[in-house]
């Protein structure tokens, strides 16, 4: 039995760090076409022109994130005359703070935090590209919080005009967003939308063989050989397909390992899975609440103040329009985008006038929701 048993200076992660939710693993599995999508899109870059501008869109753990961090390394051990910058725009969401950003990637330090007008932040770093003969790439990650505060206009019309300004200046923006309904061709003005022109890069949601692949993936490298049954393995895989999120499966992992260790083990147990998953679930609901409009927030309190399990969708309507003035196409899109998101589930109930009436229940514990939610 005691070589069953760690002992206290063992453990049973090889390289815990592959199951960092912010890891950059070497080999980005079934993002092939995507990564490919967003080398043609910076390619231009290389030869010293300007770049195509791209938009990521997916589900939240479907690896936009990861797919732009890994093509910028890769940029960046490739040659100095491209800068990318990647921004997150939950964290710096105003443009002064979005410039000042780039202001810090292209000199080394951040510009002095006072006494600096934006023209003058503006001027230095299409002076700077122009004069280093390089070329900048800003990847705006979570760019729905942009549109949200009517700041995306106000940050991409200077990055991508800058060569009116500056002659000579090259500039690119790549957009991440979790938004799959965000149309921008409404909400961006038509300036903007003229020069902006995105590449499209869909990454749908992991299939549960791909993300049977790529947790086994981790577990090769993160693990010590013989820690976690196929059995357990294809569990986890399939809680983390239930939530859309790979996120999800890659914290089980972790979480899974922890629990082994702490009753010295040197196995996981199905009730280290099944414990884990109390925590990990949460995961997906944590990061898609953060992308969510304050609209859609609003729509989600309605149904955790109903106090009820599931509801008619037109009495949710009736407590989402008292709450928000908005009409019914609005209420409609919301709906159907936060169960794409899988928070919410819908079920038809051939009740209504022509048999579409439908019941909406929360994939989560109302109360969960609730402590998530800050409108």
């Amino acid at each position: 039995m005691t070589k069953d048993l760690l002992l206290w200076d063992q453990t049973i992660f090889k390289e815990q760090e592959y199951f960092e939710l912010d890891f950059l693993p070497e080999n980005l599995l079934h993002r092939e076409a995507q990564m490919r999508s967003l080398k043609f899109s910076v390619s231009p870059a290389l030869r010293g022109s300007t770049p195509l501008n791209a938009c990521c869109r997916g589900a939240p753990g479907t690896g936009k994130t990861s797919a732009v961090l890994k093509v910028f390394s890769e940029l960046e051990n490739a040659t100095q005359k491209v800068v990318p910058v990647y921004i997150n725009c939950q964290v710096d969401s105003t443009r002064y703070a979005i410039f000042a950003q780039i202001f810090k990637k292209l000199f080394g330090y951040p510009p002095p935090s006072s006494g600096i007008s934006f023209k003058k932040l503006f001027s230095q770093i299409a002076k700077h590209l122009v004069e280093k003969k390089r070329v900048l790439i800003v990847a705006l990650d979570d760019f729905n919080y942009l549109m949200a505060s009517k700041e995306a206009d106000e940050v991409l019309y200077p990055l991508l005009r800058m060569h009116e300004v500056q002659p000579g200046a090259k500039a690119g923006a790549i957009a991440i967003l979790s938004d799959l309904t965000l149309d921008m061709t409404r909400d961006l003005t038509p300036q903007v939308q003229s020069v902006f022109l995105p590449e499209e890069i869909l990454f749908p949601q992991y299939s549960l063989e791909e993300i049977k692949d790529i947790l086994k993936y981790r577990i090769k490298y993160g693990f010590m050989q013989g820690v976690i049954s196929e059995e357990l393995v294809d569990r986890v895989a399939r809680y983390t397909a239930e939530t859309g999120d790979l996120r999800v499966g890659i914290n089980m992992l972790k979480r899974a390992g922890l629990n082994a260790e702490r009753r010295a083990s040197r196995t996981i147990s199905e009730e280290d899975v099944e414990r884990a998953y109390e925590g990990s679930r949460y995961v997906h609901l944590n990061y898609t609440i953060r992308s969510l409009k304050k609209e859609e927030k609003a729509l989600l309190k309605c149904i955790v103040e109903s106090g009820k399990d599931e509801m008619m969708s037109g009495e949710l309507y009736d407590r989402f329009r008292e709450k928000t003035g908005l009409g019914y196409t609005s209420f409609y899109e919301m709906v159907n985008r936060l169960e794409g998101l899988k928070l919410v589930s819908l079920n038809n109930t051939g009740k209504g006038v022509r048999g579409q009436s439908r019941l909406v229940s929360l994939m989560y514990d109302p109360k969960e929701v609730g402590k998530r939610i800050d409108i």
